[in-house]
C-alpha cells in the first residue's frame, strides 16, 4: 500500500494536521509537533493529544502513515557545548511529544560541524545524541534525513548515514528518510529509471532498505551535485518525473509515509493524484 501525503500545517494545534491532510486527499502526512522556529513550546495538553488521536482515527491515519519533523533549529552534531545541550534538550522534548501523540517515528536533519570539528566527530556527536534520546523515550524511532550537503551540513552521503547508525546502540529504533531533492543535489543521480536502480542499489548496500522509514518527494531547482537545497514542484525542476514513478511503482517503498515538501501547497492535491496514477502503472 502506498501512503502519499504532504507536510501539512498544524496551525491552531497539532489536532488540525490530520484534518488538513484529509482535505487534500492524502493518506499520509508530515507535521511539526511544535513551532519549528522556537526552541521551547508549551507542553501538549491532554485535550490536544486526545483530539489529535481522534482526528487521526477518523481520517484513517495510523502511525506508519505519519512522519513528524523536528525543529530546523536543532543541531545534534554541534561543536558548541551550549548549542549541543540546547539541541539535545529540544530533541528529547520532540521525541517525547511524538510518544505522547502515539507516533512511532521522528524525522530530523542530522546536524552541522560548523567548520569547527571533523565530519567524523560531528557524526559521532549525532549518534551520541540519538543514544541519549532513545534512552529517555520509548516506542519512537529516530529517523535521520539525508541532506543536500549545503554549507557544513553532514548527512549528504549514504556513508554518513551508515556511520551514524553504526554508533547507535538500539538499531531497532533508528531509521532514515531519503529526500529526493537532497539526494540529487548531493550528487546521487535519480533522473532516469536506470539511475534510480543504481542509486537505490548503492543505498541498499551502504545503508539497507530495512532502515528506510519514509521519503520526501521533491523535485530540485538546482543541478545534480550542486549541494544546494532548493525544492521544486514535481516535474518542474532538474530532477524530472522518473524517480517519482520509480518510487510509486516499487514495492520497497510501500507501507511508509511518502511526503511532498514541494513549494506550492495549492498543488499538493493534484500532485498526490499524479503519484497515485503513477503507482497504478506498476
Amino acid at each position: 500500500m502506498k501512503y502519499f501525503g504532504a507536510h501539512v500545517s498544524a496551525s491552531g494545534g497539532v489536532e488540525n494536521a490530520p484534518l488538513n491532510a484529509a482535505a487534500i486527499g492524502a493518506n499520509a502526512f508530515a507535521l511539526f509537533t511544535k513551532n519549528q522556529r522556537q526552541w521551547v513550546a508549551p507542553p501538549l495538553t491532554p485535550g490536544t493529544i486526545a483530539a489529535f488521536r481522534e482526528n487521526c482515527e477518523k481520517g484513517g491515519f495510523t502511525p506508519s502513515q505519519i512522519l513528524p519533523h523536528d525543529s530546523y533549529l536543532i543541531n545534534l552534531g554541534s561543536p558548541d557545548p551550549d548549542g549541543l545541550a540546547k539541541s539535545r534538550a529540544a530533541f528529547f522534548d520532540e521525541m517525547q511529544r511524538c510518544e505522547q501523540l502515539g507516533l512511532d517515528r521522528l524525522n530530523f536533519h542530522p546536524g552541522s560541524h560548523l567548520g569547527k570539528i571533523s565530519v567524523e566527530e560531528c557524526l559521532s556527536l549525532v549518534a551520541e545524541s540519538i543514544n541519549m534520546a532513545l534512552e529517555r523515550t520509548s516506542g519512537v524511532t529516530a529517523v535521520i534525513e539525508n541532506t543536500a550537503g549545503q554549507g557544513t551540513n553532514v548527512g549528504f552521503s549514504f556513508h554518513h548515514l551508515r556511520a551514524i547508525i553504526d554508533q547507535v546502540k538500539d538499531q531497532g529504533r533508528v531509521g532514515v528518510c531519503i529526500d529526493t531533492c537532497h539526494a540529487f543535489s548531493a550528487g546521487y543521480d535519480l533522473s532516469t529509471d536506470a539511475a534510480c536502480e543504481k542509486t537505490f542499489a548503492e543505498f541498499d548496500e551502504v545503508v539497507g532498505f530495512r532502515y528506510l522509514r519514509g521519503m520526501h518527494l521533491n523535485d530540485d531547482l538546482k543541478a545534480m551535485g550542486s549541494r544546494v537545497d532548493r525544492h521544486a514542484s514535481l516535474g518542474e525542476g532538474t530532477l524530472g518525473m522518473a524517480v517519482f514513478g520509480y518510487v510509486a511503482r516499487d514495492k520497497r517503498f510501500d507501507g511508509m509515509p511518502l511526503i511532498l515538501e514541494t513549494p506550492d501547497e495549492s498543488r499538493w492535491a493534484a500532485e498526490i493524484r499524479t503519484l497515485r496514477e503513477l503507482a497504478e502503472t506498476r
